[in-house]
């Protein structure tokens, strides 16, 4: 990522993306606090994007959208429950970065059957290249 606008453009998706169902689960909170110290930001700019609106940046590189929407998938994830608003609002977040709908299902199945929700950045990487050919 090259700016601290991106960063806190996109940590502010995945707060966002987090509290979709009502509420932000001591995991989600947890992971996102893990994401925050890989992007760089102390505890207090961490705290403050909770009370933060900023409107997202377009990821321009097929790759970040990837990932961002990986992240997106983890958070949803790691509290355990699958809400409904959560699949619904990854889906349409997932068409608003122009991500292919068939592969993004795809990634979310994977995900619901790997044993920790976690997938191999190469099966990641090699269902989207799929939807190119």
């Amino acid at each position: 990522m090259d700016t601290e606008e991106q960063k806190r453009s996109l940590l502010l998706e995945m707060i966002v993306f987090s509290t979709v169902d009502g509420q932000l689960h001591k995991r989600e909170l947890d992971f996102l606090w893990l994401v925050a110290q890989e992007l760089n930001f102390d505890k207090k700019d961490f705290q403050d994007l909770f009370h933060q609106e900023t409107p997202p940046l377009n990821i321009k590189s097929e790759f970040q959208r990837i990932q961002q929407f990986y992240r997106l998938a983890l958070i949803m994830h790691c509290d355990g429950i699958l809400h409904e608003k959560e699949a619904k609002a990854i889906q349409q977040i997932a068409i608003e970065m122009g991500l292919n709908l068939n592969a993004t299902k795809r990634i979310l199945d994977l995900m619901n059957k790997a044993p920790n929700a976690m997938l191999d950045p190469k099966l990641l990487l090699k269902v989207f290249q799929e939807q190119h050919n």
